[in-house]
């Protein structure tokens, strides 16, 4: 599962892992920060949830127990079953992008790749959403109604391409349950 967010994020993001339990498969997140500071992002969440979170490291294996968070100023990426990191240029004036993580998801994860889209103030994710749909996956945006910043949903939302549009408070037992019917059936089935 991929998670992007932005401004207003840490909240959602709390509310959401808080949500999930401990089996739920591993999680990539990219929240925009400061390029200038040290982030305390791992450590804050880390608090939300039962699951090892940790700044994610260039070329390090995924596993299921953990929730890896996107460092300050570089892009993450994924390939079969490896975190990437990488020092290219900006997207939509960011590093780390949304999109480049989601498309990277996307690729590798194709129809078993999950992607969602919380508080934010830009368009970043649109278009990673859109792949992640494209290649099968599920994608799902916060409502924008109960997000601090709701410009990143609504701009996937308006993509046409977003399967679920859930509150903030529902997001962590929605996943769940998209987890377990998911280990038995089909997305589309379980979206009909």
């Amino acid at each position: 599962m991929a998670i992007g967010a932005s401004a207003g994020g840490l909240p959602a993001l709390s509310v959401l892992l808080s949500g999930l339990g401990s089996e739920f498969p591993p999680i990539v997140v990219v929240q925009h920060l400061d390029p200038r500071h040290k982030s305390q992002l791992a450590s804050l969440l880390a608090r939300k949830t039962r699951k090892n979170v940790k700044e994610a490291e260039d070329r390090e294996r995924i596993t299921k127990e953990t929730i890896y968070i996107g460092p300050p100023d570089e892009h993450l990426l994924v390939s079969r079953g490896v975190i990437q990191l990488a020092h290219s240029r900006l997207v939509r004036f960011s590093r780390p992008s949304i999109d480049i993580m989601f498309g990277s998801v996307a690729a590798i994860y194709g129809d078993h790749a999950i992607g969602v889209i919380l508080s934010g103030s830009n368009r970043d994710g649109a278009d990673g959403m859109a792949a992640i749909r494209r290649a099968g996956g599920i994608t799902i945006a916060q409502e924008p109604t109960t997000a601090e910043y709701r410009v990143m949903p609504q701009a996937a939302i308006d993509t046409g391409c977003v399967d679920l549009i859930v509150p903030i408070d529902k997001m962590g037992s929605v996943l769940s349950t998209l987890f377990v019917e998911g280990r038995t059936r089909k997305w589309p089935e379980m979206l009909a």
